[in-house]
């Protein structure tokens, strides 16, 4: 590092660890409060994540659908039968007809009940209004489902399913949730920092300063989104509050364990304070910086969801910093040496690179590096190949975790109707065309029955396309694009097609196309950081292969344990990519902390020796930061869709191997094996190979 960089993290050190630091910790509770209060509440905090690309075909066909009469009104649909299973009387369509007009129904005879094949089952559809969207779709379909029972004889069971019910129940699932999760991740944080520094007392200090930067986290992404139109939704803000708790507690144990060790040095707490934040503040930001950069590739994605996330999650990553560096340094300052109480360190001299059980771990790992790289990269490799069995993607039945009236009323027309008359596709094509397309659809395999259903006033035409296979499915999206390929092939139609079915698929592609451009960028900001920060080749290419390789075994043993133990179908599309960012991203948090201090170690010791002093002296810090930030990301198993259960698990994973497997036996014994060409071209490389000398020179006298 630079002699001027040094000196400016000096004073930066100075500033926020001096007698007049309580000013910047003001300063910093003052800012936050102004923005909280200038950004008021998360409107869009209960709706659904926006996932469909401007540039979609599917898109496209719901603007043209847009210009057609009934445009302004979407359509929830009421299935019905029996309690007993038995055939549906006259009687009981009588009374489902009046539940449908309680409900909004039109009266007009042609949206009547239609009536099963087998008799058992009745269905109607109920116009929705089509700028519904949140709590308040949850509300009018609450509504609907209200009005439908109201009178209705106890033999009949209905149910109210379709897009808008779908919408509906996505938002009130989320309903309290992300309160929830917060008071979840902060007693997650609670407990594990009581554990770690066996203190009544300091856990309440970072706890406060990380659960403050996630309330302005959370107001920071509100002004985002008003300024940018993306969509902070409860999935995006849900991810994001993770991040923060989860790197931002990480922050603040790099911070607080370098701080206990400078108290055994210096009988000045604030002078011990401003050493720790003299060494911990520069892997700190290089960690930030890594993260946050790999987020905003996210930025160059199709998928509106992925993008906001990449823009929200890489400011509250931000934001975190801040309140780590800013604010937490004060209120240590303030709180004195004593609030490690009982345990309060002493100026002892005691040098925690000398002992302890990293420092034991660390000499053995070294004395047979290769057997150990070996042995540990072969049960990664091991891990890794649960991918080649994973199958990617959830229907629209697949996404929740809870149960939801939408999903089980599904379920009942598919037992009795056509497997996609629950949401038809949509085919909108110019007027002038209107015999070729039709004839099109009829020559396309897997259509149940292909209907004309409207004329917009530029003269197009939209049919209403039911198709043979469930939706969602791999047969689905078969039809969808056979029928693309046959409508495709009309002279002048400028075919569109749309619907459900469309969109999934469409989502899908998009996710295909996300992941191999963003995973070789996220790939390629990490290892310019780390060039950037280590200045040794191969140190750099080293550590980012080892993250690529654990992310890739977390993937596979996450998708293995989502399958056989929690029993879900498949790993939702967002999964790989939002978990390789976050494995690599977070997982090189941890390289950071440890090889900076590798290479502060190594100009004295050597490598080899810098790299045990280095692990004996961060073992218990990384250890600690890793189980806390794979509780909080398990902890997302709180919210109701399984996308993210699946991502808690894996990043969950992920994070335990990098803490106990990576960190902790592959980077010290890969290390050990390529000695001090590792820092090369550096200077550092030199230096340490004569220290290595040197010693071995003495071990041998």
């Amino acid at each position: 590092m630079r002699e001027s960089d040094g000196n400016g993290w000096d004073r930066f050190a100075g500033l926020v660890t001096g007698r007049r630091s309580w000013a910047v910790l003001l300063a910093v509770v003052a800012a936050a409060m102004a923005v909280m209060a200038l950004a008021g509440s998360n409107d869009s905090a209960g709706q659904a994540p926006v996932s469909l690309p401007r540039s979609a075909e599917s898109f496209l066909a719901a603007e043209a659908a847009a210009r057609f009469p009934d445009a302004g009104t979407a359509a929830a649909i009421m299935v019905a039968t029996r309690a007993d299973g038995g055939p549906l009387t006259p009687a009981d369509l009588a009374a489902l007809d009046a539940a449908r007009t309680r409900a909004g129904g039109p009266p007009t005879e042609g949206a009547r009940v239609v009536l099963a094949p087998d008799g058992r089952a009745a269905l109607a559809q109920i116009p929705v209004s089509a700028q519904l969207n949140g709590f308040a779709l949850t509300d009018r379909i609450g509504e609907l489902r209200a009005a439908v029972v109201t009178d209705l004889p106890d033999t009949l069971r209905v149910q109210i399913t379709g897009g808008p019910a779908f919408g509906a129940d996505i938002a009130d699932s989320f309903s309290g949730a992300n309160s929830l999760l917060l008071i979840v991740t902060a007693i997650v944080v609670m407990a594990l920092l009581i554990v770690t520094y066996r203190s009544p007392v300091l856990w309440l200090v970072p706890l406060t300063v990380v659960g403050l930067a996630d309330r302005v986290a959370t107001s920071v992404g509100t002004l985002l989104a008003e300024l940018t139109g993306l969509a902070f939704d409860g999935s995006t803000s849900g991810i994001t509050s993770v991040l923060v708790f989860g790197a931002g507690t990480n922050y603040a144990l790099l911070l607080v364990s370098r701080y206990r060790d400078e108290l055994h040095r210096h009988t000045d707490h604030r002078a011990a304070l401003r050493a720790a934040v003299r060494h911990a503040a520069p892997a700190i930001v290089a960690s930030n910086v890594t993260v946050v950069l790999a987020l905003l590739t996210l930025l160059l994605a199709l998928l509106p969801n992925t993008r906001s996330l990449g823009a929200f999650a890489a400011a509250g990553l931000v934001v975190a910093l801040i309140f780590v560096l800013a604010a937490l340094p004060p209120a240590l300052a303030l709180c004195g040496r004593r609030v490690f109480w009982p345990f309060v360190p002493k100026a002892d001299g005691r040098d925690a690179a000398e002992q302890g059980v990293w420092a034991v771990v660390a000499k053995r790992v070294v004395r047979r590096p290769a057997v150990v790289a070996g042995a540990a990269s072969a049960v990664l490799i091991v891990f890794a190949t649960g991918l080649a069995t994973t199958d990617i993607g959830l229907s629209q039945t697949e996404q929740f975790r809870v149960e939801a009236e939408s999903v089980d009323g599904l379920e009942t027309m598919a037992e009795h109707f056509p497997s996609g008359s629950s949401d038809p596709a949509v085919v909108i094509a110019r007027g002038a065309t209107t015999t070729q397309i039709q004839s099109a659809l009829d020559g396309v395999q897997g259509i149940s029955r292909a209907t004309a259903t409207g004329t917009s006033a530029d003269g197009s035409t939209r049919w209403s396309v039911v198709l043979d296979a469930p939706p969602g499915s791999a047969e689905a999206f078969t039809t969808i694009e056979a029928i693309r390929t046959a409508v495709g092939t009309v002279p002048g139609a400028e075919a569109l097609v749309g619907g459900t079915d469309a969109e999934a698929l469409d989502i899908r592609d998009a996710a295909r196309r996300d992941q191999a451009l963003v995973i070789p960028l996220i790939l390629a900001v990490v290892l310019l950081v780390l060039l950037a920060l280590l200045r040794a080749v191969p140190a750099a290419v080293l550590l980012v292969g080892v993250t690529v390789l654990s992310a890739l075994a977390a993937l596979g043993a996450g998708s293995w344990i989502s399958g056989t133990i929690f029993g879900f179908p498949a790993l939702d599309t967002n999964v790989p990519l939002f978990g390789f960012l976050f494995l690599v991203a977070l997982g090189v948090d941890y390289t950071i902390f440890l090889v900076t201090r590798a290479r502060e170690e190594a100009g004295a010791h050597g490598t080899t020796q810098g790299m045990v002093r280095a692990v004996a002296s961060t073992g218990a810090v990384i250890t600690s930061a890793g189980v806390v930030l794979a509780a909080v990301f398990c902890v997302l198993g709180v919210l109701p869709l399984i996308t993210l259960t699946q991502l808690g698990i894996v990043v969950g994973i992920g994070i335990l191997l990098d803490t106990f497997v990576v960190r902790t036996l592959v980077v010290p014994a890969l290390f050990a094996l390529l000695g001090d060409t590792v820092w090369w071209p550096g200077s550092l490389a030199k230096a340490a190979a004569a220290q290595s000398a040197s010693t071995e020179a003495v071990a041998v006298d």
